[in-house]
């Protein structure tokens, strides 16, 4: 039996490996085929590569201190005060350290939020002890901004020493104008009255910080990295000379604006990001002659990524974005609860939200470490490749004119809409995979229970003088949750979901990888499948469909058995009644026999799922 040292001694004998050493051996699976297939690029044109060198330097990020939780923050967004209050006090007491105040009309509404009146907010705040080391963080809109003088007059009724309270009040008119795509003021009249509030705050004793430059309205639109943390950089100078211009200095006006980023399950690039924006920061600050500060970052997990089908693979990627925020260093993190794209949460979805962040704090100890990824290969890289990126960005809307003319120009919106079309051609053809969505559907999932409530309606504001496009957001999703929502509506109508015929040709070996393929395939748009044995004989097939009575129809074998029997199996299928054949995989050379037998259409990985499937329903409906 050896020892751990002989262990040790036997593992140095061997020569150490190396870059080349492995380039070798990938050139040998490759067998020719160039390095570059395995380089995968995001939606910004950054590389990735397959594997990565230890990093020769380590970036200065100034994160949070090391051993220092990062803020376990709730979401408050039920529109009756008094569930509202009933909610709070219960995440408090249940592990959370802070609240988020979501108000009526706010970017992160996504249809519900507080009622902003002072009635509302007393009621909401009753009990929560604001100077006892409970953080605050408000999300208003312009309609919803009067929140915050009433969570100041609470605070002054209720005798807390402001500066005792950790409150970060969320101003934010820029995100708010790009998400309407229109405002009744032009940015010279906005600036003067930013500065007067945080004026305001401050002089009531407040510490904040006041303003957010706020980059969910770039991710829930569809947008990319590079433009999230341009955005938030050219918001954040823009409050910056608001502040300043209001006769406050520029080194205090620096610890006024914080940042709020969305954390998606793409772990690599969200933790890239975080660390980004650090860096970013500290130059801007550097620009301005100030000594970098640490740069308060709020996360939140991401809308964009939520599903409405199987939401609770929704907890797998809400941890996995809390994982990478957390370990960037966010300060603060909210939770979306998994239910949140179908409603209010309920109370079950509330606490797994709450204990994934307590999971990660206390049992994995996540923040017992500052700033792990330093060193790494990979996210050194990456997080270098966005600070270069998006820092180009940035002066290019300087350039501009400021945030403000970039936005009235559509410079930011089109770049914006291009890398979400471009994503959205990815999710149609399954290249980007949503679980449970657009693969591994499951069309007899229960449904998932969400509170009734009735939502805030609140007075226009103004008149939409400034207008341009707007940031709308979106669910990668919804456009798979559309043919469901379809295949729903005709169950409930007929008793029946739309039904697809499995037409298996050879043996189980032969069919068994292309059924399953196309079991997906139709079920990621609510298509029932009907699964057949193997057949050989042609009559037998066609017979087997036409007492099967579906809709649709599907060839699924393997490349040998097409070659034998797939035009055959054609030309009976379509003689016993089936107008428009399918076939699992790509024709390849054999296209032309194929159609001509009678197969209108092929599913293949890559291939465009959902035009295939609105178009399956197109012809249903049209039957």
């Amino acid at each position: 039996m050896t020892s751990v040292t002989d262990d040790l001694r036997l593992a140095a004998d061997f020569p150490q490996a190396s870059y080349d050493d492995w380039r070798k051996l990938v050139d040998g699976v490759l067998k020719g085929a160039p390095f570059e297939k395995l380089v995968a690029k995001t939606y910004d044109g950054l590389k990735i590569e397959p594997i990565y060198r230890r990093a020769a330097s380590v970036a200065p990020v100034v994160g949070r201190p090391a051993a220092a939780p990062w803020q376990v923050m709730q979401r408050i967004d039920h529109p009756d005060a008094a569930m509202a209050n009933a909610q709070a006090l219960l995440d408090l007491e249940n592990g959370a350290t802070g609240l988020t105040l979501v108000f009526a009309d706010s970017n992160g509404g996504h249809g519900f939020g507080l009622e902003p009146t002072a009635e509302a907010v007393a009621q909401v705040l009753d009990g929560v002890h604001l100077d006892a080391g409970i953080a605050l963080e408000l999300q208003v809109g312009p309609q919803s901004r009067a929140a915050a003088v009433h969570v100041t007059e609470y605070v002054k009724k209720k005798g807390f020493d402001p500066a005792a309270c950790d409150i970060r009040f969320g101003f934010d008119p820029l995100a708010a104008c790009a998400a309407w795509g229109h405002s009744p003021y032009n940015w010279d009249e906005i600036a003067p009255a930013v500065a007067d509030a945080v004026k305001g705050l401050v002089a009531s004793g407040f510490k904040g910080p006041f303003v957010a430059a706020d980059g969910r309205v770039i991710h829930d639109a569809g947008g990319s990295e590079v433009q999230e943390l341009a955005f938030v950089l050219a918001c954040g100078v823009a409050y910056l000379r608001a502040i300043e211009q209001g006769s406050v200095s520029l080194e205090q006006a620096s610890s006024m604006v914080y940042a709020r980023l969305a954390a998606d399950a793409d772990q690599f690039l969200t933790m890239a990001k975080f660390r980004a924006l650090r860096l970013l920061w500290a130059r801007v600050e550097e620009a301005c002659g100030l000594d970098p500060k640490r740069l308060f970052i709020s996360a939140e997990t991401a809308w964009r990524m939520l599903t409405q089908r199987d939401p609770y693979v929704n907890m797998l990627r809400a941890t996995m974005a809390t994982f990478a925020a957390g370990l960037a260093g966010a300060n603060a993190i909210t939770v979306l609860p998994h239910t949140q794209a179908l409603g209010l949460p309920d109370p079950f979805a509330r606490r797994v939200a709450r204990n994934t962040q307590l999971v990660l704090l206390e049992e994995s100890n996540l923040a017992k470490v500052s700033d792990p990824a330093a060193g790494s290969g990979g996210i050194e890289t990456l997080t270098s490749q966005l600070c270069e990126a998006a820092w180009a960005l940035f002066q290019e809307i300087e350039k501009a004119g400021g945030i403000f003319a970039a936005l009235q120009s559509n410079l930011i919106q089109n770049k914006v809409a291009a890398t979400r079309k471009a994503r959205e051609a990815n999710i149609a053809k399954r290249r980007e995979i949503l679980t449970g969505a657009s693969e591994f559907p499951n069309l007899h999932e229960a449904d998932a229970t969400v509170l009734e409530a009735s939502p805030v309606v609140l007075s226009p504001y103004g008149e939409p003088k400034f207008k341009f496009e707007a940031l709308s957001p979106m669910r990668l999703a919804e456009p798979f949750e559309r043919l469901r929502d379809k295949s729903d509506g005709r169950l409930k109508a007929t008793g029946a979901r739309p039904r697809v015929f499995l037409a298996n040709l050879g043996t189980p070996a032969d069919f068994t990888a292309r059924a399953t393929f196309a079991k997906s395939f139709f079920e990621t748009g609510g298509i029932e499948v009907v699964d057949s044995a193997g057949f050989s004989d042609p009559a037998k097939l066609a017979a087997a469909y036409k007492a099967e009575g579906a809709e649709l129809l599907c060839l699924c074998s393997s490349d040998k058995v097409y070659a034998e029997q797939a035009e055959a199996a054609a030309k009976a299928l379509q003689s016993a009644g089936g107008a428009h054949i399918y076939l699992a995989g790509r024709p390849g050379d054999k296209e032309a026999g194929l159609r001509s037998a009678g197969i209108k259409d092929f599913i293949f990985a890559g291939g465009d799922a959902l035009a295939t499937l609105q178009e399956a329903y197109r012809r249903m409906e049209q039957a």
